[in-house]
């Protein structure tokens, strides 16, 4: 029986990337699938952008957590698949996905990312972060997160936390199934966050802030050290 993928992406201010990345999947669309935005009332032209491009818009509270819980909900597919507004997908990636799923018989799993910038550290940074990823089960959000919709129901969704969501849903989701490591299709992710606040800054923040959230520094608390993206 053939499976249908639901992509969701949080948004807010997108209106620099929200194309770019829609555009790759449409033939997703034409195949059945579908996309949904989970928009936080955005204030430029990210919706009037995404609305042809796009299955559903729901309009929701700020957070991703927030975002990604309301477009699963409206989702109609077996496989929920989260992406980020700034990332570019391949476009057979229901394809890939499917087949990972149904081969290994994990429950979810995720992509290696490749930074959009072209200078040799972010081919370090992103090697870093796949390599982090593969070895501990536990995805960042900008990996394409991909969930069985009967397991992420299951499970509540992702917890109504303002940050950390993505390794939070990653612990819990350790329990019942390794998750699927797809390694040779990455995913290219916008690397706008490091070139604006500093490579070496962001690297020691992120890892930073990875470690006070393991050694119990709840998500409320570690948030207000995160800069946010502007639009």
């Amino acid at each position: 029986m053939p499976c249908k993928l639901s992509i969701i992406i949080p948004c807010l201010n997108e209106e620099a990337n929200i194309e770019a990345t829609l555009k790759p999947l449409q033939t997703l669309r034409e195949r059945g699938h579908e996309i949904i935005l989970g928009d936080a009332s955005s204030i430029d032209n990210t919706v009037t952008l995404a609305t042809p491009l796009c299955d559903k818009i729901i309009s929701c509270e700020k957070g991703r957590a927030a975002q990604m819980n309301a477009g699963a909900n409206e989702a109609t597919g077996d496989i929920l698949c989260f992406i980020h507004a700034d990332t570019l997908c391949p476009e057979n990636l229901d394809r890939i996905i499917i087949h990972e799923l149904k081969t290994t018989h994990y429950l979810w799993g995720r992509f290696n990312i490749k930074l959009s910038s072209s200078k040799p550290v972010f081919r370090l940074i992103e090697s870093l972060i796949n390599i982090r990823s593969c070895i501990t089960g536990i995805a960042s959000g900008d990996q394409g997160i991909f969930i069985y919709r009967h397991i992420f129901k299951r499970l509540s969704g992702y917890s109504p936390i303002p940050l950390m969501e993505d390794i939070e849903i990653s612990r819990r989701l350790k329990k019942i199934s390794k998750p699927v490591c797809i390694k040779n299709r990455p995913l290219i992710t916008s690397s706008r966050r490091w070139e604006k606040h500093g490579v070496l800054r962001t690297v020691l923040l992120m890892w930073t802030l990875r470690l006070k959230y393991f050694l119990g520094t709840p998500a409320e608390k570690l948030v207000t050290q995160y800069p946010q993206h502007d639009s």
